[in-house]
């Protein structure tokens, strides 16, 4: 009898320890990131800044109790790379929620995969059409191009006072949505563009687009390009070729590595910038804490994992729990979270963000200019 009731004993300690043990096991998020390839410096600031957030995370005492990590996988910089990383993540059984890389075309690829496994995921490409196509498990942690296009035009039009637009583009699902959107929006301003030509990324030479520039006259060169070393390779060619056009384009003209990349080539360029770093103090003290820690400038490609950290652990908060459908329950019911990016409040499809900063290229160090924002789209 003694021995009975020493095993029943023994078996409720054991099964107390084992509970004990999974209500400490960490929540876990997997990021999927560009570790190797041609974008690989990216996937360095991406990690730099879901790690800041992590840390800061855990050092104020973890979520619900239990501290968060972030599980990674590469994903060779390619769309068939993305879809075996999420593969991998999701298969684990242990992640709670998910953060995509920067680049639209991979998360295009990635996103059945995503609604397969049923688990949130912060998403960095700003194509308008990722968080319209009734998948409920994208919420996205920076502006979409639809919010691009209409800044980009307004500034260049009414600010700039310039009509005549050349407007170059990467071919993927980022350039070509940003293109579409950037049209249609010159278009209700009463301008059709004088160029709109598109590339390849990764492309090493682009003087027949710059000719196509200089022989069509544009006084404005709009462009959605991709990568950032596109970017230095686009600029140099076009100030040596000496096309002296106004420049506004997306957020890759204000990234670290573009700036490094293009030097001089890049100065009194504009640049829409989701992350400006004169545009909050949220921004400022994020800037601040990045440059400590990693002794290097900060940039988009480190701000917004930032903040998808921040927000994914907002909501598992707020729900008080890590099953999925309530986590997107709790991102849904964000409404002005002060972010580094900006002021979330999510709408109905899963957007975060409604507006731009316009920055401006001053001798290679980038200055804020304005902010332009748009009431949500319900």
């Amino acid at each position: 009898m003694k021995q009975k009731k020493f095993s029943l004993y023994a078996a409720s300690a054991l099964l107390a320890m084992s509970f004990n043990t999974q209500a400490a096991d960490p929540i876990k998020f997997g990021m999927v990131v560009e570790s190797t390839g041609p974008n690989a410096e990216s996937g360095v600031y991406q990690i730099n800044g879901a790690k800041l957030a992590v840390d800061e995370i855990n050092a104020a005492g973890g979520v619900l109790g239990r501290k968060i990590e972030v599980q990674t996988e590469d994903n060779q910089s390619t769309n068939p790379g993305s879809v075996l990383a999420v593969s991998k993540l999701t298969s684990s059984g242990n992640i709670t929620a998910l953060i995509s890389s920067i680049r639209s075309t991979q998360i295009q690829a990635i996103a059945p995969t995503v609604a397969k496994a049923g688990l949130p995921m912060m998403i960095g490409g700003t194509d308008y059409t990722l968080t319209h196509t009734n998948n409920p498990w994208l919420f996205r942690a920076r502006p979409n191009d639809g919010y691009s296009a209409k800044v980009i035009a307004d500034y260049g039009v009414n600010t700039l006072k310039l009509k005549k637009w050349a407007v170059i583009h990467a071919t993927d699902a980022f350039g070509n949505g940003g293109k579409n959107n950037l049209v249609d929006s010159l278009k209700a301003l009463g301008i059709t563009p004088v160029l709109v030509q598109g590339f390849t990324s990764n492309s090493q030479d682009f003087t027949p687009i710059v000719l196509a520039i200089k022989q069509s006259g544009a006084d404005i060169v709009s462009s959605y390009i991709t990568n950032s070393p596109d970017v230095g390779i686009f600029a140099k060619q076009l100030r040596q070729l000496g096309v002296k056009a106004t420049w506004v384009g997306s957020p890759s003209l204000s990234t670290d590595t573009a700036m490094k990349l293009a030097g001089d080539a890049l100065y009194d360029s504009y640049s829409i910038a989701d992350f400006a770093i004169e545009s909050s103090p949220e921004a400022k003290a994020y800037a601040d804490k990045y440059r400590a820690t990693y002794k290097i400038e900060p940039d988009l490609y480190s701000s917004w994992p930032y903040d998808s950290v921040k927000l994914l652990a907002l909501a598992i908060t707020n729900a008080n729990s890590t099953k999925p459908d309530d986590i997107i329950k709790a991102l849904h019911a964000i409404k002005g979270y002060k972010g580094v990016e900006g002021t979330y409040t999510f709408d109905k499809n899963g957007d975060g963000l409604h507006g731009y900063n316009i920055v401006k290229n001053v001798q290679g160090k980038i200055v804020f200019e304005k902010h332009i924002d748009f009431a949500p789209k319900d």
